[in-house]
């Protein structure tokens, strides 16, 4: 999943943007609110982390230009004010949830979990395909109950297909969802990745589950 992390407080966003990466989120970083008009602009994300104190335009009037645009991408506030007014106004302005630095990040880190589960029908952290399932918690694989050791980019790529199960996905909204702006999209390597996942997923199973669509994209296929 892609996240737009927007904090000007450098050595926040740092620590912010290494803990998500480490949690297998793709991740993009924003200093000011102009930069993450922009971005949100050009990139889809999954979900936004938007810090309300900002150099130039403040947070709230971002969140209130996205959701003018009709953007209902989850956004969450990041703010050191704690008082109910300040909450109430983020809120108001169209933020999903409010959390009030210092935080924990393993509070953060629930948050999100809570925001990117809002839209699904399964509202576990487990999500199964066929006898394939994967705990968005503990970042655990199993398939017919064996424990299967992946990457963070492919445990994010599997991730992507298993919210998108029986779904074709293409090359470009595979790299638009699990790398994030730096990513060179006329390389190879969603193939390379791909075909990792093939031989530790199926390569062991009668029940091929991930399958090539000829000049489109895959299909996670139970």
């Amino acid at each position: 999943m892609r996240i737009l992390l927007v904090e000007d407080e450098r050595k926040i966003a740092n620590f912010i943007e290494r803990g998500l990466k480490e949690e297998h989120y793709a991740v993009d970083v924003a200093s000011n609110g102009e930069k993450a008009i922009f971005m949100n602009d050009v990139n889809p994300y999954d979900l936004i982390i938007l810090d309300i104190i900002l150099p130039g335009r403040d947070g709230l009037s971002v969140c209130k230009e996205l959701r003018d645009k009709k953007i209902d991408t989850p956004i969450l506030m990041l703010t050191a004010r704690g008082n109910t007014g300040d909450k109430v106004s983020g809120l108001d302005s169209g933020a999903d949830d409010y959390l009030t630095k210092p935080f924990s990040f393993e509070e953060l880190l629930a948050r999100i979990r809570a925001l990117l589960r809002r839209n699904r029908i399964n509202k576990t952290t487990i999500i199964k395909a066929a006898d394939l399932e994967i705990d968005q918690l503990t970042h655990k694989v199993k398939r017919a109950g064996k424990e299967i050791a992946l990457t963070s980019k492919e445990y994010a790529l599997l991730e992507y297909f298993m919210l998108h199960v029986n779904q074709v996905v293409t090359r470009t909204m595979i790299s638009e969802h699990v790398w994030n702006e730096d990513f060179d999209s006329f390389t190879n390597v969603i193939d390379v990745y791909v075909n990792h996942l093939r031989n530790k997923i199926d390569s062991d199973f009668k029940n091929k589950l991930i399958h090539t669509i000829r000049g489109t994209g895959y299909i996670l296929k139970e």
